[in-house]
């Protein structure tokens, strides 16, 4: 992850699922890939407390058109994690917030 965290994918679906937070998939623009690059992985994409947020197997489409509604949403929940305006230039991080 961008962040620095493994995540194990589950492989008891086809396409295998990765369920990670938000916040640790900052600056980065496409769904992650596996077998050279062959198999899009489904993501569920999750809160902060590790709740699921939405599913999607296009990130990219995720930030462009439904990421301020949810950052809208977990910004109120969850005020003291980071939630930037563009998600494809911020730093991926697990913890709470970026440190200054």
């Amino acid at each position: 992850m961008p962040s620095g965290s493994s995540i194990r994918l589950d492989y008891s679906e086809h396409p295998p699922i990765l369920a990670v937070r938000l916040q640790e998939l900052f600056g980065l623009a496409q769904t992650p890939r596996i077998a050279g690059g062959r198999q899009v992985v489904k993501l569920h994409l999750l809160s902060p407390a590790r709740r699921p947020v939405q599913v999607t197997q296009d990130l990219a489409n995720f930030w462009r058109s439904t990421y301020a509604e949810v950052k809208k949403d977990l910004k109120g929940r969850y005020p003291k994690h980071y939630w930037p305006d563009d998600p494809l230039i911020a730093e991926a991080t697990a913890r709470v917030k970026p440190r200054k």
